[in-house]
């Protein structure tokens, strides 16, 4: 509660990070939402962002989804980041969103 409460205070969402670039145009693949927030450290960006799909109840299910790739720019980074949570999403699906 502490925490949601200072990051009301400051800007942030519940899906912000610190150091991350603005959130990229969502890319649609097969039913999930993919939302390139790449983490702009020192010049560099690393892939980071979002998997998202709207539940059957209509509530969205969400995976932060993040790598150690660092990328120079940041199109290319949007760019792994899409291709990288394709093919995450064709090896794992709707398993990502179980407990763990």
């Amino acid at each position: 509660m502490f925490k949601k409460l200072l990051s009301g205070l400051f800007g942030g969402g519940d899906d912000a990070r610190p150091g991350n670039a603005a959130a990229a145009e969502p890319v649609e693949y097969k039913g999930y939402l993919i939302v390139s927030e790449p983490a702009d450290q020192g010049g560099q960006y690393r892939v980071s962002g979002w998997i998202r799909k709207p539940g059957a109840d209509g509530e969205e299910q969400a995976h932060r989804f993040e790598r150690s790739d660092m990328v120079p720019g940041r199109e290319a980074c949007d760019e792994l980041m899409v291709s990288k949570a394709q093919r995450f999403i064709d090896e794992v699906g709707d398993d990502m969103f179980a407990p763990r």
